[in-house]
C-alpha cells in the first residue's frame, strides 16, 4: 500500500512515515487509511519547488461553520504582504493539532480571530523578506515557526519566554496560520531547519515535539526516573515517551488505543498500559514501583485522567501539565499536593531555545517526529483529519501539505 501523495514535484526527500498493511479507501475525495498506522518505515515525499513569481491570491482552508463535524471549504485569499521584520513563506507542510480540532468544533473560541486561517505547526520556505530586520533571511531558506508571532523585544522575549510574548499573537489563533499556501511571519518567530530535513517532520518540531521537550526539560527528567505519560499515543505523548526514554527514564506509557502499543514500545516505553474508563492507573503505577510512585507524570490529557494522574506520583513528584482535551473543571486536593511536596508545572508552549534544541536533536537523529499520515490540504482531507484525531486513530500527527505554488 502507499500513502496518498501530494501533486508531483521536482525533487523528493526521505521521511519517516507510519504505514499499515491494510488497503486505502476514498473518504469524500480524501484517500485515507481504514485503520490506525502502527509501524515505521521510510519513503520519499516531495520537496516543493519555489514558484518563479509570487501570486496575488492563494488557496486557504476556511472554517465556514464550527461544529461536530465542522463545515470546511477551500477559499481564495490574498497572499499576505509581510510587514517590516517579517518574511513571506511558502507553506511546505502544516501539522493538524488538537487545538485546530477544538476551534473547528467551536469548543475553543477565546482569543480566536474571526475568520482566522488555522494551523500553527508550520514548516515553510522563505519567498521574500521585508525590512533590515529580515535581511538575514533569503529566498529558499527553510524554517519552522514558533507557536506565537513573538516580537523578540519585550521583557518576556528577551528572557527567553517568546511563547508568552506580551504583544505577539498566536499563529493560527490570533493571526493567520499555515493551512494555506502562504503565510507571513516575523523572523523573531522562526528557526532555521537544515537542508534535507523533510518538511513533514520539521513541521512537528515546535508542536508537538518541542512542547514535549519543554515538559521533559521543565520536569528535569534524568536517568533512573520513573515517568508516566498519559495520552501516550497522541502527538504530545509519542514525543514525550521517546524524549524521556532517551534520557534514561523508565517510561510507563498509558494509552486508550491498543493498536499503538507496538509503536510506543519501539519509542522506548518500558511498559505500555492499555487503559479504559475503569482502569485505576495510579494503583497500577504504585504496584509497579513498590508504592514509591512515579517521579514524573507528563499529562497530555487533563481532566479525564484526574485525580489519578496526581495519585501516580511519589513524594517530591513533578507533574507536567501539557494538555486539556475537555476543558472541564478539575478538582484538586490541596492537602495532597502540600504534604506530598508535589510540584505542578504548566507547560503552555515552546520557546526559541527549546525549539533550537529540538531541531538539533532531529538533525542528529536523536528525535524522530512521528507522522501518522500526510494528506493534501483540501477541505475533505482537513475534515478527515478532524475525524481521525477525534476518534483517536492518529499515532503522532496528521500533516497537511498544500499544492505546489
Amino acid at each position: 500500500t502507499a500513502l496518498p501523495m501530494p501533486p508531483a514535484a521536482e525533487t523528493c526527500a526521505p521521511i519517516i512515515i507510519l504505514l499499515a498493511s491494510q488497503s486505502w479507501y476514498d473518504y469524500g475525495g480524501c484517500p485515507v487509511s481504514q485503520k490506525t498506522p502502527v509501524c515505521v518505515t521510510t519513503m520519499t515525499m516531495p520537496v516543493l519547488p519555489i514558484p518563479p513569481a509570487i501570486p496575488t491570491t492563494m488557496a486557504a482552508l476556511s472554517v465556514v461553520k464550527p461544529g461536530r463535524p465542522p463545515v470546511l471549504a477551500m477559499v481564495e485569499r490574498p497572499v499576505p504582504t509581510p510587514d517590516a521584520g517579517e518574511v513571506l513563506l511558502r507553506v511546505d507542510a502544516c501539522g493538524f493539532c488538537h487545538h485546530d480540532r477544538l476551534v473547528m468544533a467551536g469548543a475553543l473560541r477565546r482569543g480566536v480571530t474571526p475568520g482566522v486561517i488555522l494551523g500553527h505547526e508550520i514548516a515553510a520556505t522563505v519567498v521574500s523578506a521585508a525590512g533590515d530586520d529580515a535581511a538575514d533571511w533569503q529566498p529558499g531558506d527553510r524554517a519552522v515557526s514558533l507557536l506565537t508571532a513573538a516580537c523578540g523585544q519585550c521583557d518576556r522575549c528577551l528572557a527567553g519566554r517568546e511563547h508568552r510574548c506580551r504583544v505577539g499573537a498566536g499563529i493560527g489563533h490570533g493571526r493567520d496560520g499555515g493551512f494555506a499556501e502562504y503565510v507571513a511571519l516575523p523572523v523573531s518567530a522562526l528557526v532555521r531547519i537544515p537542508e534535507g530535513m523533510p518538511a513533514e517532520q520539521a513541521a512537528l518540531l515546535a508542536c508537538p515535539a518541542g512542547v514535549a521537550l519543554n515538559a521533559v526539560n521543565a520536569a528535569a527528567i534524568t536517568a533512573g526516573d520513573t515517568v508516566v505519560v498519559t495520552g501516550a499515543g497522541g502527538g504530545l505523548g509519542v514525543h514525550a515517551v521517546q524524549l524521556a526514554a532517551q534520557r534514561g527514564a523508565q517510561v510507563i506509557a498509558a494509552t486508550t488505543s491498543p493498536a499503538k502499543t507496538p509503536l510506543l514500545e519501539s519509542l522506548g516505553a518500558a511498559l505500555v498500559i492499555e487503559v479504559d474508563a475503569d482502569t485505576d492507573l495510579a494503583a497500577i503505577v504504585m504496584a509497579l514501583t513498590d508504592d514509591a510512585g512515579a517521579d514524573v507524570v507528563i499529562d497530555t490529557v487533563g481532566p479525564p485522567v484526574w485525580p489519578g494522574a496526581v495519585r501516580c506520583l511519589g513524594q517530591y513528584g513533578r507533574l507536567a501539565l501539557v494538555g486539556d482535551v475537555s476543558g472541564a473543571a478539575t478538582p484538586v486536593n490541596l492537602a495532597e499536593l502540600i504534604f506530598r511536596d508535589l510540584r505542578v508545572l504548566g507547560i503552555s508552549g515552546v520557546n526559541r531555545d527549546t525549539l533550537v534544541q529540538a531541531v538539533g536533536l532531529a538533525a542528529a537523529g536523536e528525535l524522530h517526529p512521528i507522522v501518522s499520515q500526510v494528506l493534501p490540504l483540501t477541505a475533505a482531507c482537513a475534515g478527515e483529519a478532524w475525524r481521525l484525531v477525534g476518534e483517536r486513530l492518529v499515532a503522532g500527527r496528521v500533516v497537511l501539505v498544500p499544492a505546489a505554488g
